[in-house]
């Protein structure tokens, strides 16, 4: 019989999905320009309707103007605590993964002070000043490399649980005049994770991450807006798209093919992979040359849920708020059930890129 050893194990999960709703057809009016400031030559449908051919995002979740990212992500923590059944007051870290902290509706200002792992024990009652606060910044895969951070925690027996936190409101951060604000959406998701002991391999297990800095450090930066009207000081997130997809379909099939091998796995092992959406057909284009990696071109599309046609991109919030989604039974077509790998991973700011094996109790 194997010894036993600590893992990592989820005990309950939450997100936070916006109800307001935004589709295309609002952004066939907007002003959009190029980087130079020019009007791009298109009707405003032409734009809409090629953008959606690109993503294959049709509408997007926007936070309402009366919360902020810390109040997204004490929705998603509330439902995680409560599914979880967990004491509070015993949870040893909360580690809030985001990119731009509480930006107020209407502001460009993006405040990280408190961190918002802070106002999220706050706005959660948690009196407990063993339960310690903060946050963690790593573009889009910050979620994920919080469980990473959180595992090592857990697994040298400084903590028993974690609550881990994936929020942003990406939407206010983005220049109105590039075409790119379209993508951007708002949400959170959580998980309460907990140090369980166990003679098989269960919960989060090995990892990869890397970072690339040489040649690709600014494909996602901040900077002004395409309307010289609005140089005023105050900077947008911008995103060299084309570069962002190169590098994606490049690095992200390697870094799953490492971990995969890293865990001793075969994708055919996998049940779901739960990625982080910014593009769904790159991220096609990605679960194809995974498959192609592993010598077949017939590609499972459905080990891949989906949620970016109507959710957008929720950035840090995707990863968590997928897995939420699918455990409890709310996506159609997609179940996971005890014994089955999950791989988790996404790609984002840095650049960025990370996965982990899951697999479920």
């Amino acid at each position: 019989m194997r010894p036993s050893k600590i893992y990592s194990v989820i005990k309950g999960s939450g997100s936070y999905v916006p109800p307001l709703s935004v589709p295309n057809s609002a952004f066939v009016d907007r002003l959009f320009l190029n980087e130079d400031g020019t009007p791009i030559q298109s009707s405003g449908e032409e734009i809409v309707t090629k953008f959606e051919q690109i993503t294959d995002i049709s509408e997007r979740r926007l936070a309402e103007s009366t919360h902020t990212a810390s109040d997204l992500g004490a929705f998603a923590a509330e439902e995680a605590i409560k599914d979880a059944g967990y004491d509070r007051e015993k949870i040893d870290y909360i580690i809030v993964a985001h990119n731009m902290g509480d930006m107020e509706s209407g502001s460009l200002y993006p405040d990280i002070m408190p961190t918002l792992a802070s106002r999220i024990k706050k706005k959660l009652g948690i009196k407990n000043p063993g339960t310690v606060a903060y946050d963690i910044t790593f573009g889009c895969p910050g979620w994920t490399q919080a469980m990473i951070q959180a595992n090592y925690f857990l697994k040298s027996g400084d903590a028993t649980s974690a609550l881990v936190i994936g929020t942003d409101t990406l939407s206010r951060a983005m220049d109105p005049h590039d075409r790119d604000a379209m993508i951007f959406a708002d949400g959170a998701g959580a998980v309460l994770l907990e140090a369980v002991e166990s003679s098989e391999p269960v919960g989060i297990l090995k990892h990869v991450s890397r970072t690339d800095t040489e040649e690709h450090l600014d494909l996602l930066t901040v900077g002004d807006s395409y309307n010289p009207e609005l140089k005023h000081g105050m900077k947008y997130v911008k995103m060299l798209g084309r570069k962002v997809y190169n590098y994606g379909l490049t690095y992200v099939p390697l870094v799953a093919q490492e971990c995969l091998e890293s865990n001793n796995l075969h994708l055919s092992q996998v049940k779901k992979i739960l990625i982080h959406q910014a593009n769904a057909k790159m991220d096609e284009a990605i679960l194809k040359r995974i498959f192609r990696l592993y010598g077949t071109k017939e590609v499972d599309y459905s080990i891949m849920p989906m949620t970016i046609r109507t959710f957008g991109n929720s950035s840090v919030a995707t990863v968590p708020t997928l897995y939420d989604l699918v455990v409890k039974g709310n996506m159609e077509g997609h179940h996971i059930n005890s014994g089955d790998y999950v791989m988790m991973t996404s790609v984002g700011a840095g650049m960025n890129i990370n996965a982990f094996i899951y697999r479920m109790p």
